[in-house]
């Protein structure tokens, strides 16, 4: 087995979990994964017990670790806190942006409108969470990233479903358009604002699923 620090292995979980890999509810066992990822048992559990830690994985007393699932409930509330920190970030984004990363901003704007206009919801999905990485890191607030790291874990395979309803991402373009543009306005305000409405949109979809739980996993894509 070769060395390998734990939150490395932390990340491939993650990335597992988010490509489909590891589905919401399936057993994480210790053994295949030492197999899996050529590392030592004693690695396997210290990135467990931190995944454990982010509400990915629980552990369930006589049967281990499992990938997470969180009900509907859970998921709302998390997105209502999701919704105030976005909403700070995409403020501090509109006070802090340069004008390289404003350009940044506009070309992955562009780029979803045509996967919207070219029907492609997967390439969409992407960009969209690449939209918002990059607002959180124009944002500088290291504190409400790392929060939202957490947050955003245990929605991403929910929101993906989002995603790839009938129209969603139409609605979900103007809705980041607007972001951007408030943003690239230097309009703190407005870029707040515009979050929020997104995120209330993301929560009112939420609350009309009709699944009864939502899967756990890494980066969201609201």
């Amino acid at each position: 087995m070769k060395a390998v620090d734990p939150q490395e292995l932390v990340v491939k979980i993650r990335r597992s979990v988010l490509d489909g890999h590891f589905a919401a509810g399936q057993r994480l066992v210790e053994a295949e994964l030492c197999d899996l990822y050529q590392v030592s048992r004693s690695t396997v559990r210290q990135a467990l017990r931190e995944l454990v830690a982010d509400g990915l994985v629980e552990v369930q007393r006589n049967k281990g670790a499992r990938v997470r699932v969180i009900s509907t409930a859970e998921a709302v509330e998390i997105t209502e806190v999701r919704m105030v920190l976005e909403g700070l970030l995409a403020a501090k984004a509109a006070e802090r942006v340069t004008p390289g990363q404003a350009d940044r901003l506009l070309q992955i704007r562009r780029a979803m409108r045509e996967r919207v206009e070219g029907h492609d919801p997967l390439a969409y999905s992407e960009l969209n969470a690449s939209l918002h990485a990059l607002i959180q890191e124009i944002a500088g607030q290291e504190t409400a990233r790392t929060i939202l790291l957490r947050l955003q874990g245990q929605l991403v395979r929910h929101q993906f479903r989002l995603a790839l309803q009938p129209g969603r991402s139409t609605v979900s373009l103007g809705q980041h358009e607007k972001i951007v543009d408030a943003i690239v306005a230097r309009d703190p305000a407005a870029a707040e604002a515009a979050m929020r409405e997104h995120l209330r949109d993301v929560i009112t979809q939420i609350s009309k699923s009709t699944t009864p739980h939502v899967e756990a996993a890494v980066l969201a894509k609201s």
